[in-house]
């Protein structure tokens, strides 16, 4: 049950990441794998540098939007594409 939880918050921090950096969100797939491996980026990043460790489900929400946001960030850093990453 928890993992579909995860999935949940990932696809949606996914779309709503999606939308904040490019104006438009890259697909439900997309957005699910964006928000996931955000929500690990996040995750990491509270526990390292904040020293947060656990939360409720806004905490999760928030880790994986911020994580997604940053991945998508590097994406575009990387491949220099400003239309889609």
């Amino acid at each position: 049950m928890q993992f579909i939880v995860f999935l949940i918050i990932g696809g949606v921090a996914g779309a709503l990441a999606g939308r904040v950096v490019s104006g438009h969100g890259y697909g439900v797939l997309m957005d699910i794998v964006v928000g996931v491996i955000g929500a690990f980026i996040g995750g990491w990043l509270l526990s390292t540098v904040l020293g947060v460790s656990g939360g409720g489900l806004l905490i999760s929400f928030i880790a994986a939007f911020v994580g997604a946001v940053i991945l998508l960030w590097v994406v575009r850093l990387v491949t220099g594409n400003r239309a889609a990453a």
